[in-house]
């Protein structure tokens, strides 16, 4: 994928998004947000997980309940008891993205400070991560979905600015972040909060949502730390 051409700022630190970014987790979404749907005989759609993609869990449920027109028959909250017991038996098995670990102990091994701001609240964090705690005690902090400066989820900037201001010697520039992310309601809450955008969209993600982000690639294993000031890898392979 190309990358969009703008001027870059000199960049210090980096925020990571977790689901779909970091993790392979949203196919554990698609999967059981497809099974419940079967059941009313309704099929669930990427124009539909495209909004749904980085929103906190109610804000997403009230959507995908109203926009599947299930609402009569199943509330956003029923529908998230539902999910729940389905999902808490796949998020263990979550494994990690191209890339994603040697790019988090990369900027580790040379001094970049960095966080995760996802939307995912406490209990998801820790049944996603579980396998992967060491990479994730890397990060300098994690911002969560239901931490209490969290008022609104994606795609407004609360938790990427709960984030900036959570490093040491925070609040961080906005301009001197880059964030990561795959999501268009993240990128779109990144680009709110002043920060600038990698975003590693899904392939099967329209090409209309990724136009707001500074850089595109397919995949972590792709993106080039040097291209944004930031310490080059040392070695070609990981």
């Amino acid at each position: 994928m190309a990358a969009v051409s703008r001027k870059r700022p000199a960049i210090t630190h980096v925020i990571f998004d977790m689901d779909g970014l970091l993790l392979d987790t949203e196919r554990f979404y698609t999967e059981v947000h497809e099974i419940i749907l079967a059941r009313f005989s309704k099929t669930f759609d990427w124009s539909l997980k495209a909004k749904l993609m980085g929103m906190k869990a109610i804000e997403a449920a009230r959507v995908f309940v109203q926009e599947t027109g299930i609402s009569d028959s199943l509330s956003a909250e029923d529908f998230l008891a539902e999910r729940e017991a389905m999902l808490k038996s796949l998020f263990p098995a979550s494994e990690l993205m191209p890339g994603a670990s040697r790019l988090i102990k990369h900027f580790h091994a040379k001094g970049v400070p960095m966080c995760v701001a996802t939307g995912s609240h406490k209990r998801h964090f820790e049944l996603k991560t579980q396998r992967h705690g060491e990479l994730f005690k890397l990060m300098h902090h994690i911002v969560l979905g239901d931490d209490l400066e969290v008022k609104q989820g994606k795609p407004s900037p609360d938790v990427f600015l709960a984030a900036a201001r959570r490093f040491e010697g925070g609040p961080i520039d906005s301009q001197k972040i880059l964030v990561f992310e795959d999501a268009p309601a993240g990128t779109l809450a990144a680009k709110s909060a002043g920060m600038c955008v990698v975003m590693v969209p899904d392939p099967r993600l329209d090409s209309s949502h990724r136009t707001i982000a500074d850089q595109v690639v397919s995949s972590l294993s792709d993106f080039s730390p040097s291209e944004w000031g930031l310490p080059s890898f040392e070695n070609a392979q990981a």
